[in-house]
């Protein structure tokens, strides 16, 4: 018993109740409005002046509905209204309604539907509320021995007497049960008739599927800027060890300081970039300034010959990014992988396309990583600018990775 009293009165209890109450009773202000403007609305009697009310501002929600705003106005009052909890902005779109103007003719035909629905349910539930309470207060009046006669009642109450108390919370029940099932068949309405249309959920997947993109490069980017500071790092940190020289030692250390501060610098702008909040990440490095990866790879020991032309200045933002990463991450393996060696770094530009190309000798035991997630993501990053990257041992018994990037396309 006390589970079907609670459930009974839980909807009292409940402030969308309310909420969805008023949503409905909004629904008949429009036609309220038109019977001022209809001449002989409201002299009418009885159920006639709510039949005028529906039926008076049909035209006018049709005409309203192929206005795009309109769109946008009914969803946000029915999320505001029909939905429960919090209306934050995530909230609010993870309640199946759409706040976007129409942008076609489906859209405009969904709004007039739900336009004439909200008619079609607010104007009952209008004539409900006025009437059942007047019904409610002329039974208690016939139960106080008063006879009763209020304009809009079925019949009146001739004949008064105590029995009529019982009747007194019926009506009122009626109108509660009317007003929360009515208002549950609105909320449903809406996610039907208001929800994002194909192309909207289209652009929301597009949206997310551009966050997750965005997420693994900034993943790929730094596994490339710690994977190379490290490594750096702990070649140099070895190399002072071994040489015991005070220069040296400095040296490394300077260089250590130097890879670990970009590093840091890369790091924090991938996390601003996973924040919302920050519009503005900080600049990522470019291949203009390639000659900082040469000079880290130096201070690691190796003898970096390279070979720069072409105005890789001009070259289109995205396309140097990522030629900076995979250099950086070629650079990376020879240091990992292969030790101190010479490396033979050539970046040349021309109208046509970006040529990337690092070669070293071939360790004497190659580590199975060569071809790992390094070297992968390195022709993923090529293969998405609509190039092509290729590593592996060449004719003269080198290491050798070579991207080449058309430029032609994106300029």
């Amino acid at each position: 018993m006390s589970f079907s009293l609670s459930t009974v009165f839980r909807p009292l209890t409940r402030a969308v109740t309310y909420t969805r109450w008023l949503h409905q009773l909004i629904a008949s202000v429009a036609g309220t409005l038109a019977g001022f403007v209809h001449g002989g609305t409201f002299r009418s009697t009885g159920m006639e002046v709510w039949l005028w009310i529906a039926v008076l501002p049909v035209p006018v929600l049709l005409a309203a509905a192929l206005i795009p705003a309109v769109r946008r106005v009914e969803g946000l009052q029915a999320q505001l209204l029909l939905t429960p909890g919090p209306h934050g902005p995530e909230e609010r779109a993870g309640t199946g309604i759409s706040t976007t103007p129409s942008l076609s003719w489906r859209d405009r035909g969904r709004t007039a539907g739900w336009l004439l629905l909200r008619l079609a349910v607010g104007v009952p539930v209008s004539a409900l509320t006025v009437q059942l309470p007047v019904l409610s207060f002329a039974f208690l009046q016939a139960a106080a021995g008063h006879r009763s006669h209020f304009r809009g009642l079925p019949t009146a109450i001739d004949t008064p007497h105590g029995w009529y108390a019982l009747l007194v919370p019926l009506p009122l029940v009626v109108l509660l049960v009317v007003a929360v099932s009515a208002g549950s068949l609105m909320a449903a309405a809406a996610g039907l008739l208001l929800g994002p249309s194909a192309a909207e959920r289209l652009a929301v997947l597009e949206t997310r599927t551009e966050r997750i993109l965005e997420h693994n490069r900034l993943a790929q980017e730094l596994h490339d800027s710690i994977g190379h500071a490290l490594t750096v790092t702990v070649l140099q940190a070895g190399a002072a060890r071994a040489a015991g020289s005070p220069e040296f030692t400095d040296r490394a250390l300077a260089a250590v300081e130097e890879t670990g501060r970009q590093a840091l610098t890369d790091l924090e702008r991938a996390l601003r970039l996973l924040r919302e909040d920050v519009p503005h990440p900080a600049a990522r490095p470019v291949l203009a300034d390639a000659e900082r990866l040469l000079e880290s790879a130096r201070a690691a020991g190796s003898t970096v010959r390279a070979e720069l032309s072409g105005p890789l200045a001009a070259l289109p933002g995205p396309v140097s990014r990522e030629g900076y990463r995979m250099v950086q991450e070629a650079l990376t393996n020879v240091l990992r992988h292969a030790g101190p060696v010479p490396v033979s770094v050539r970046i040349a530009a021309d109208a046509d396309a970006l040529e990337l190309e690092v070669r070293n000798p071939m360790p004497a035991c190659p580590a199975p990583a060569a071809v790992g997630r390094g070297l992968r993501g390195l022709r993923e990053r090529a293969v998405l600018l609509g190039g092509k990257a290729v590593a592996g041992p060449d004719e003269d018994g080198q290491w050798r990775v070579h991207a080449r990037l058309p430029l032609a396309r994106l300029r």
